[in-house]
């Protein structure tokens, strides 16, 4: 088995990881730097990828594999503190989460991405323009979420099938949210600014779906 570790903004390096392969990267890892650790890991049959960082590194990662049809290799996930992913997924955290990567057996898992081809591993949250509400309509499947103007609106994908869950959003303070689960999520709006694994996009959107992808990526429980 070929492991390599991926990590990303100087994130500490756990002891059970220290005498791995690593490759340093930014926050966000570039695609040619990806690249580069691919031809490494196709030479084992069983390619491990350890990916040391945050949500939206790991995202970063999914999505590229996603979109060069690599999803074979294998990923294991050590973030350094709790992040919404570490939750979804259950890795736990730095030394805990790298021995759970190096020991544990790769789970097929449902994959979330969005209309833009981005994948999403945490939660993606989409609010209204200029501060102001979220405005327009949403469905998770056929069941509406929401009609009219909300705080905002968010989007999680889950362990298990259908894959994705989304509630909306009603205030700062925290309350116990009704979640949707289903396949896909779909906003449609008079403009939303979508922020992904804490990604914020530039400009406005009219609408947005995530939805779970037809392959899943190999996770390390």
């Amino acid at each position: 088995m070929s492991t390599h570790v991926l990590r990303c903004a100087g994130a500490p390096v756990p002891i059970a990881l220290a005498a791995l392969p690593t490759t340093q990267t930014g926050a966000i890892p570039d695609t040619t730097e990806i690249d580069e650790l691919l031809p490494v890991l196709a030479a084992d049959s069983l390619p491990r990828l350890i990916v040391l960082g945050e949500d939206a590194a790991l995202a970063a990662v999914l999505t590229h594999l996603m979109r060069t049809e690599r999803l074979h290799v294998e990923i294991g996930y050590v973030p350094v503190d709790k992040t919404y992913g570490s939750r979804v997924y259950q890795t736990g955290t730095g030394n805990a989460a790298a021995k759970r990567a190096l020991e544990g057996r790769a789970t097929e898992t449902p994959l979330l991405r969005d209309d833009t081809g981005t994948v999403l591993v945490g939660r993606a949250v989409l609010t209204g323009v200029g501060g102001k509400k979220l405005e327009g309509e949403a469905y998770v499947d056929d069941t509406q979420l929401f009609s009219g103007k909300v705080t905002g609106m968010l989007v999680s994908p889950t362990m298990e099938l259908p894959g994705i869950q989304a509630a909306v959003q009603k205030g700062i303070r925290v309350r116990r949210r009704r979640w949707l689960a289903g396949r896909a999520a779909q906003l449609g709006t008079p403009g939303a600014i979508v922020t992904r694994d804490g990604i914020r996009t530039d400009r406005p959107v009219p609408r947005s779906s995530f939805y779970r992808h037809h392959e899943s990526w190999l996770l390390i429980r």
